[in-house]
């Protein structure tokens, strides 16, 4: 059995909602099948679904190990900003995994990918062309390799950070400055293993930031990332005390109405792999994320130019 323990910190609400979004490997399903199946104690006892958690309950959950997973050939609408022989970029849809695993065996981007045509072998039958990842509800852009060639040369421009990976994010608070560098190490987090945290004697991580927008408790901020560790610019902004809007995982419980974090991918740069030709692409921000925008720009509108009162004789 794969046993993982969690323990209740800040978080609040019914235990299968709760238990689900600090592991996004789970879903919420999954946690209720393994509650009715007693594979799930709180404080070493059984409990049901809707239990509410309280901060410091100990949560043990017993799996059964997962069955060897390969990616098969799904067909699905791939929005593919860029194809030759050798890659292909790809805009990514929030909501939507990169490749299989435990929680997502199928319908994954890999799934379809391997039904739009031929992908590198490098990373095996789990993750055949792709050279990195982004998170499943971060939108955006991703390039993939379709020759193993293509993959080793991608891959080398990852590691001498030559190539360019530009997000947007809207952030809680105001930010003061208007560019900065975030340079803090990062590793799992030691008091939840379903996060990661900056932690000293982590893996280097920096995270460049430019000030696009600023409104009355949000800013909207451009990232470059100089490294790819996992969840970064989520972990940095929360270490910084500005935590991305809708986070279930890393934000705080009163944030934007959406469907994850609003974190977009918008830019991907790389040398091509046989032509030595500087590609570069960028796409919008999907559309709850830009009527976001515009609805926190009318409200910032409102506030500095208020409607004029009953006029008076």
């Amino acid at each position: 059995m794969d046993k993982q323990t969690f323990t209740i910190q800040a978080e609040r609400g019914r235990l299968d909602k709760v238990l689900s979004q600090m592991s996004p490997e789970l879903s919420r399903s999954q946690v209720q099948s393994a509650i009715k199946a007693g594979q799930l104690l709180v404080n070493g006892q059984p409990t049901r679904a809707k239990y509410s958690v309280q901060t410091g309950d100990q949560i043990e959950l017993s799996l059964p190990e997962p069955t060897p997973i390969a990616a098969e050939p799904q067909e699905m609408p791939l929005d593919i900003i860029y194809e030759d022989d050798q890659v292909l970029v790809v805009n990514k849809p929030q909501g939507l995994v990169v490749h299989p695993s435990p929680g997502h065996p199928d319908g994954t981007l890999v799934n379809g990918l391997l039904a739009h045509g031929q992908l590198s072998s490098i990373n095996g039958q789990i993750r055949p062309g792709i050279v990195h990842r982004i998170d499943k509800d971060t939108s955006g852009l991703l390039m993939v390799a379709k020759t193993d060639q293509a993959h080793r040369s991608l891959a080398a421009q990852l590691k001498a950070k030559t190539n360019l990976r530009q997000y947007l994010a809207l952030v809680h608070g105001v930010i003061s400055a208007d560019t900065g560098t975030i340079d803090a190490p990062i590793a799992r987090d030691p008091k939840n293993r379903q996060r990661q945290a900056v932690v000293a004697g982590g893996r280097p991580a920096v995270t460049h930031f430019e000030v696009l927008e600023r409104f009355d408790q949000f800013t909207l901020v451009a990232c470059r990332l100089e490294t790819g560790r996992t969840h970064q610019i989520r972990v940095h902004f929360r270490y910084i005390g500005h935590p991305l809007a809708g986070d279930p995982l890393y934000g705080p419980k009163k944030t934007l109405p959406g469907h994850g974090q609003f974190l977009h991918a918008g830019t991907l740069g790389f040398t091509h792999p046989t032509t030595g030709e500087w590609l570069t692409f960028s796409v919008p921000v999907p559309t709850i994320f830009q009527q976001t925008l515009v609805r926190l720009r009318a409200q910032q509108a409102h506030q500095t130019h208020p409607a004029a009162g009953t006029k008076r004789d």
